[in-house]
């Protein structure tokens, strides 16, 4: 067992409980939660290098064995999402110092932000179903009140939908919790993946398994998405920044881990569904990124057409295109937060969001215009930038397994989010300013921080892309052989 695994989650619960009873002191939650999410990164580093020496590491809480207590899991996978977890929330922190409002700040903004990256790390890596159902809905409640902070027209409206929307979902994720134990009588999902295998996935097993990726993908945006883009639209930027770099990728993860770990006795039938569902999505998400001409539109759709590319390299499941998810996922994380913070950061220097009243900003903001540039060049996977290897690697193991249709559709969806990224820099950046146009507001020094610090990320992430997949690649041998997982923790 290793006590230290633990520690990811419980930095940012006591973090949010303390500056609970601190929330006058707007100052000081500021730099606490920077320091507290430093502070969370050294010690995931600390466990990422013990999961790359030593292996899968593990904690049984309350000292219950498994299956019959609560275990955390930090296999690589899980590890590296945590790291990058923490690297894309502390871009979109820095960014919301200036940004979020200071009203906001004094009604518990920091508290809800540490409870919604302790959701999010929690998910990652707890190994029991119940309990990830318990971190996901610490997620949410989060979410719900980051996303209705302020209190606006729109927010009220928007959250409504949202909380029905997540509130469905999570009904039926009890649900499916209760299924599932009923079948095989257990949660601990190394040895549910033990007792799905003893019956191959047979009968209400594969309805079973249906019924929970419907429940992802309804957390994930992955084709039932129709409540992402107004929801996403209604909070500040610095919100949209965090929800849309980390809680797709939750539900994605999610996914990844069932039906690699669980669900994988049965193929064909959830990679046709996934795959399906994987092509809509970005056939749809690039539709709305196309039609729109709303800069905070453009970007809720680049989040559904990712979602969408990354299920494509789920469904597909060859170990190059796992591996090429889980690289995928780390850059997605890292570039959709850099690039709803350059989004916030255009929309105050032009006093719009609106493309038809952007113009001529290169002039004056020349570093902003090369930073939504470079992030822009790695969302479509340009060399040497940090979304080409998990592109090329997913894309070549659709290619491979001969999925046609769908690597062509993932191939299009890069075009459309090129298209839609460089229409925004033309119109923003290129061209003569409005004359209508009032005196923009200056860019603070955290903004800058934050962008250049993700830059620099996104960049490092490309430029040293061989040795991050010598990690990347030990996580995806675990979701290719489930036995490495079942190994660790069941015989400890």
């Amino acid at each position: 067992m290793n006590n230290v695994i633990v520690l990811p989650l419980l930095i940012p619960l006591l973090t949010a409980v303390i500056l609970i009873f601190l929330s006058k002191f707007t100052s000081f939650q500021r730099w606490f939660s920077v320091i507290s999410v430093i502070t969370n990164m050294a010690v995931t580093i600390f466990i990422i290098n013990q999961v790359h020496e030593s292996g899968i590491q593990t904690l049984h809480m309350g000292g219950w064995l498994p299956p019959y207590g609560i275990v955390f899991v930090a296999d690589m996978f899980a590890a590296l999402l945590v790291l990058t977890t923490l690297i894309a929330s502390l871009g979109c922190l820095l960014y919301a110092f200036q940004n979020v409002g200071a009203e906001r700040e004094k009604y518990y903004f920091y508290p809800f932000f540490q409870f919604l990256i302790a959701g999010v790390i929690g998910s990652f890596l707890t190994g029991d179903l119940f309990n990830l159902f318990v971190c996901f809905e610490v997620m949410l409640i989060s979410s719900y009140a980051l996303i209705v902070l302020g209190g606006t027209k729109r927010q009220l409206r928007e959250t409504l939908k949202y909380m029905l929307i997540n509130i469905i979902s999570s009904a039926m994720f009890v649900a499916g919790v209760a299924y599932i134990y009923g079948t095989v009588g257990t949660l601990n999902l190394a040895h549910l993946s033990v007792r799905v295998a003893e019956v191959q996935q047979a009968g209400i097993l594969s309805v079973i398994g249906i019924f929970f990726l419907i429940v992802f993908a309804l957390k994930a945006g992955l084709f039932l998405f129709f409540w992402l883009p107004g929801s996403y639209n209604a909070p500040p930027i610095a919100i949209t920044a965090l929800f849309g770099a980390l809680l797709t990728k939750v539900g994605l993860y999610a996914i990844t881990r069932f039906f690699t770990l669980i669900f994988y006795h049965d193929p064909s039938t959830v990679q046709v569904v996934m795959g399906w569902m994987a092509a809509a999505t970005m056939i749809l998400g690039g539709l709305g990124a196309l039609a729109y001409k709303d800069l905070g539109r453009i970007l809720n759709y680049n989040i559904v057409i990712s979602v969408g590319f990354i299920a494509f390299g789920i469904a597909v499941a060859s170990p190059d295109a796992l591996n090429g998810v889980i690289y995928y996922l780390m850059h997605d994380m890292v570039a959709k937060a850099l690039l709803f913070i350059l989004g916030g950061m255009l929309i105050a220097a032009a006093g719009t969001s609106k493309l038809s009243e952007m113009g001529g900003l290169m002039k004056r903001y020349p570093l902003i215009g090369w930073l939504f540039f470079i992030v822009a060049l790695a969302l479509v996977g340009i060399p040497p930038l940090s979304g080409f290897l998990g592109k090329v690697l997913i894309v070549s193991g659709g290619i491979s397994g001969g999925h046609y249709a769908l690597t062509f559709i993932g191939l299009g969806s890069s075009i459309i989010v090129l298209y839609s990224l460089i229409k925004v820099f033309m119109a923003a950046f290129w061209g003569e300013a409005p004359a209508a146009r009032t005196t923009p507001v200056s860019i603070r020094w955290s903004d800058y921080t934050a962008a250049i610090g993700l830059t620099l990320v996104v960049i490092f992430m490309g430029l040293g892309s061989e040795w991050i997949y010598s990690f990347t690649s030990q996580a995806g041998a675990v979701l290719s052989d489930p036995t490495l997982y079942i190994n660790a923790v069941l015989k400890e």
